[in-house]
């Protein structure tokens, strides 16, 4: 339409994206998102709608992206549940080392602040966590192990993985990182090893 300012809707998520990433949801105010996206407050409400449903679809964005990048890792080793975790933690340490993105974790920056979300958005993180573990679990349930102790190594595996988000905030180093993944892939190993013997 003439007269009508256009832009790429997409972009503008994205944009919006790396700020909450970047500052977490209490930190962003609309000036910012507006900065970031080149786009007034009235452009970002009319497209997005209000702070939280913009934040929602940046949580639904990051999930589409980064979501089937874990889901395809932890598929590509059927059978061997080690090397499936070992190829998730791959993942989630190119994501960390892109210099494209901001350090950390979405969803870990948000789970942190989640007494400032509203409801909807809290348990949307909460529901992005579950699905993580159920993907770990997932690749996990192709050992003979037990139904506990794969529940249990699916919880560790992600909190191991939320906390390389906060340990690559404060600084750590690549090299530190891939130490804490080896020693979880370790731990899966010696694990699944122990229970099916």
């Amino acid at each position: 339409m003439s007269g009508r300012k256009q832009f790429d809707v997409s972009a503008a998520l994205d944009q919006a994206m790396r700020v909450f990433w970047q500052r977490g949801y209490a930190d962003t105010s609309l000036d910012a998102l507006g900065t970031a996206t080149g786009l007034g407050r009235g452009s970002l409400y009319g497209a997005f709608g209000n702070k939280d449903a913009l934040f929602r679809q940046c949580l639904d964005r990051y999930a589409s992206i980064y979501g089937a990048q874990y889901e395809q890792a932890l598929a590509a080793a059927p059978g061997d549940p080690v090397r499936a975790v070992k190829a998730f933690f791959d993942v989630v340490l190119a994501r960390i080392a892109d210099p494209s993105v901001p350090t950390g974790c979405l969803v870990a920056q948000s789970a942190a602040q989640s007494l400032t979300l509203n409801e909807e958005n809290s348990t949307r993180v909460r529901d992005m966590l579950d699905t993580q573990r159920r993907r770990v679990r997932g690749a996990l349930a192709g050992s003979s192990a037990g139904a506990q102790v794969i529940d249990e190594l699916a919880e560790f595996v992600v909190a191991v993985n939320q906390s390389l988000a906060v340990l690559s905030r404060t600084g750590a180093s690549e090299s530190q990182l891939r130490s804490v993944v080896a020693l979880t892939c370790t731990t899966v190993a010696d694990t699944l090893a122990r229970a099916s013997s």
